[in-house]
């Protein structure tokens, strides 16, 4: 019996070592690393800033919405977005770019779900949605 786990355990230990290359593809499987996308909707609404986005940049994720960004680690785990703890600003901002940077902020920390239909990405929780297209490559 000792003899069948030494022979397992490397090859569990293999099995684990792939986890860490998950961190950087999207549900289907594509490599999102340097890809950026633009919110088209945050909560229904056109964001309030038409700069807002999403980068992944190789391990990290950083987000713009408003005058406020926010930066931390990111994978995935069957179709959810694992993100955070972030590092955010935080800016005075307007009522409703404030708002709509609480909304994010609030999405990512409930792992949300996934779904990318080719250039057009949703992610959802069960407190707020939001819609970001792919930028060109």
């Amino acid at each position: 019996m000792r003899r069948l786990a030494l022979l397992l355990c490397p090859l569990l230990l293999a099995g684990c070592s792939d986890a860490g290359h998950l961190t950087q593809r999207g549900p289907a499987g594509e490599n999102w690393v340097g890809s950026q996308w633009h919110f088209a909707a945050i909560d229904g609404r056109a964001p309030e800033d038409a700069s807002a986005q999403v980068t992944f940049e190789g391990e990290h994720l950083l987000v713009q919405v408003g005058c406020n960004q926010l930066k931390g680690p990111w994978r995935m785990e069957a179709e959810r977005l694992i993100a955070g703890p972030f590092d955010q600003t935080e800016a005075v901002c307007p009522s409703a770019s404030w708002e709509q940077g609480n909304a994010v902020s609030a999405l990512l920390a409930a792992t949300p779900r996934v779904t990318v239909e080719g250039k057009r990405m949703i992610l959802q929780s069960s407190g707020h949605t939001a819609e970001l297209t792919r930028a060109v490559d």
